[in-house]
């Protein structure tokens, strides 16, 4: 069992909060996303708002492991500043990850803001 820090996270989902933060931080997005895939892969991305192409971060980060051959989600981070775990995240997550996919919703100060579950 993982040892957990003063978050109540996990070291590997506290490890996927620092991915999340740094993808949204990089371009200075509203939001960044991180997940860690069924073999302990992780992949972390922020929102692409250009002319003719929109993604979400949680979106490009499912793509990115979807891409890469994973077959399913362990868990996800999503940076943003309000608490709210959209039917748009939840069908981008279980897209690829499936039911009971454990969600944090994290502040851009990196302070837990919801647990939710896919």
């Amino acid at each position: 069992m993982s040892e957990l820090s003063d978050s109540g996270l996990s070291a590997e989902d506290a490890k996927l909060v620092t991915l999340a933060r740094g993808a949204r931080g990089r371009v200075g997005a509203p939001e960044g996303a991180a997940l860690r895939d069924e073999t302990g892969r992780t992949y972390s991305a922020s929102t692409v708002s250009l002319e003719g192409l929109a993604i979400s971060a949680v979106g490009l980060a499912v793509a990115q492991a979807a891409s890469s051959g994973s077959r399913g989600i362990e868990a996800v981070v999503i940076i943003r500043a309000s608490d709210e775990f959209t039917e748009q995240d939840c069908a981008e997550i279980t897209s690829l990850g499936g039911a009971n996919v454990p969600v944090f919703i994290v502040s851009p100060a990196g302070d837990v803001l919801k647990r939710a579950t896919t």
